[in-house]
């Protein structure tokens, strides 16, 4: 995981004196919603030794934390799930947060779920299917009963690793939360940015820290307490966040932040 400079060390014998002054990010709880509502791509881990990974044909992780996976009928999983004890079996599902933009390490985050894989009868499954289609409609979700099997997972933990580090969740915590307001809105934002405005993007550099301003700039990610950027320099991958003056909550303030960090001079015109 690229590391994350926001701030230079300090030295020792100054730390108790001087308050945390790192910038604010979403709680592991909000990340965590926020990387579930983007969409990134999944896949199972059935417990044991010399177990494949298995991509899904579609998933989905409803508000409360549980999921819905869609497998071929034929799969052996599948199998596996009906003859198991109480048809469940132990399983992670790992989600993957890809970048907006082409990066050469390209996942931003993972999360895992684990929990109990469980094969619903046919009744239950159209059910399943359809709280599925009230969240996120998919065609694929026309195919249970018809050549694919919708089984259930039932979170028992969940564990968070990105660029802020590694953070366990209850399923509580996880249900708790909310997504970011800007977590399905970046991708074209980041991505406008990237292709079209460079020169914004190096106006955004002037923020760095000094020794990565060499480096190769690209815009990683935004949420409401700040702007993220990729450094990729010699020396390796580098994260860094760059502080919205306060949190904020529509397009008009995120418009607003990004000209204050570029130094637009007719800012102040546009806040009145």
């Amino acid at each position: 995981m690229p590391t994350s400079p926001d701030l230079p060390a300090v030295p020792e014998q100054s730390r108790q004196s001087v308050p945390d002054r790192r910038p604010a990010v979403p709680d592991p709880a909000e990340r965590a919603r926020s990387l579930v509502a983007r969409g990134g791509r999944a896949a199972l881990v059935p417990s044991g030794e010399h177990t494949a990974r298995v991509v899904p044909l579609l998933h989905h992780v409803h508000p409360d934390g549980t999921a819905a996976v869609l497998l071929a009928d034929d799969h052996p999983l599948v199998a596996n799930a009906f003859l198991a004890p109480r048809s469940e079996l132990p399983v992670m599902l790992e989600l993957a947060d890809p970048a907006p933009v082409r990066l050469r390490e390209p996942v931003r985050g993972l999360l895992w779920i684990t929990g109990w894989l469980r094969a619903p009868n046919s009744d239950d499954q159209r059910a399943a299917a359809l709280a599925v289609a009230a969240e996120r409609p998919d065609p694929r979700l026309l195919d249970v009963g018809h050549g694919a099997t919708l089984l259930g997972l039932h979170p028992v933990s969940l564990v968070l690793a990105d660029a802020e580090g590694t953070s366990s969740l209850t399923v509580a915590e996880f249900a708790a939360a909310r997504p970011d307001p800007f977590c399905k809105l970046e991708k074209s934002w980041l991505q406008h940015l990237e292709l079209s405005h460079r020169d914004v993007v190096g106006l955004l550099a002037r923020h760095l820290p000094e020794d990565l301003r060499g480096g190769h700039v690209r815009p990683l990610g935004i949420d409401r307490f700040g702007l993220r950027l990729r450094v990729e320099a010699e020396s390796g991958d580098h994260d860094v966040r760059l502080a919205f003056s306060h949190p904020i909550a529509d397009t008009r303030e995120l418009s607003l932040e990004l000209r204050r960090l570029v130094g637009c001079p007719f800012l102040t015109g546009a806040r009145t």
